[in-house]
């Protein structure tokens, strides 16, 4: 089979990983992560949510995240190749991003988001889609000014936590739209691990038949049902080169309990049980495509040693499996 030799993982731990935490994760922590993705080569990370930390209050200390790791003296010599997100899904976010890049610490990139269902999109944003796509045209030119990349999301591309079946044909329709109204690139996201191996092959493929331009496309899967990794392998088949991935596997919803205190986040949690969802595992991805030859660019013990951490940060047992049992050995040693 023909598989990409080449191709770019973004880590989002730091944002989507620890947002479903229900304890909050200090800004140490937080800031020591970051550095060590990417002292590990990742070129793209996710930081942090400027929307209302009322709602959301693993984000509360996003101004203090983001000053301190654009000032860290540990990634000063990488922080202006790298690309460092910030997710903005209302308005009052996107201004909070582009004041903060104005006054120097603000992100690379923001990152708005659509659902194909209705529903979904409703209560993730608190807006029809009509309404939502006209705020995006708005906003998106304002951000540019600013020196800002915008990626669009669409999700429920797979199926819908809450309305069940969706049509894959209406999210190659929302990514042109993205393309069209400024996007700079656009992530096709199965937030609830509806997606199956099969249809994501022939999702992907007719996405690069529409738009042939896979550097723009990004691949985000969750893996609820444990078919993360069967869905990437379909990805690479289909000729997708942008991954992105958590440590550990984690994430999920933003909380709706953190630190002892029941909080809005999104609402009740899409999910039977919330401890098995989150994301495909950085580790485990990493690990698999360095051993199907395909560069990730990445330093793969500096990733396992940073997963093993990760887990002491959080204070348990992850979903990684290659920090557990390692790397394929390359020698007949075993060394």
């Amino acid at each position: 089979m023909n598989y990409p030799k080449k191709v770019t993982i973004g880590d989002i731990t730091v944002r989507d990983g620890f947002q479903h935490e229900e304890n909050f994760i200090p800004t140490d922590a937080k800031l020591w992560l970051a550095e060590q993705l990417l002292l590990a080569g990742f070129k793209h990370i996710e930081t942090t949510n400027l929307g209302n930390p009322i709602g959301m209050p693993q984000f509360k200390d996003a101004d203090e995240l983001m000053k301190r790791l654009r000032s860290s003296k540990k990634v000063a010599h990488l922080i202006k190749d790298v690309s460092i997100t910030a997710i903005t899904i209302r308005e009052k976010a996107i201004e909070r991003a582009i004041e903060a890049r104005k006054e120097g610490f603000g992100p690379d990139r923001i990152l708005l988001m659509v659902s194909t269902s209705e529903s979904h999109h409703r209560k993730n944003s608190g807006l029809s889609l009509d309404e939502y796509w006209k705020m995006a045209e708005k906003y998106i030119p304002l951000a540019h000014d600013a020196g800002i990349k915008v990626n669009g999301t669409v999700s429920t591309i797979w199926g819908c936590p809450i309305e069940g079946p969706t049509d894959m044909k209406k999210a190659i329709d929302f990514s042109k739209r993205w393309f069209t109204i400024g996007a700079n690139d656009v992530e096709h996201a199965d937030h609830d691990g509806s997606a199956s191996p099969d249809r994501v092959y022939r999702y992907y493929s007719m996405l690069l038949d529409a738009i042939p331009r896979p550097e723009k496309q990004i691949v985000h899967f969750h893996t609820t049902r444990g078919w993360g990794l069967a869905n990437v392998l379909a990805a690479l088949q289909a000729g997708m080169t942008n991954y992105e991935s958590t440590m550990g596997g984690m994430g999920g919803q933003p909380a709706n309990f953190v630190s002892g205190v029941p909080v809005a986040g999104t609402g009740s949690y899409y999910y039977k049980d919330p401890n098995l969802v989150g994301l495909v595992s950085t580790e485990d991805m990493v690990v698999m495509m360095d051993e199907m030859g395909i560069d990730t660019g990445l330093d793969v013990d500096m990733v396992l040693e940073t997963g093993q951490m990760v887990e002491r940060i959080v204070g348990r047992r992850l979903r990684s499996e290659a920090i557990k049992n390692g790397r394929i050995p390359k020698t007949l040693t075993g060394r």
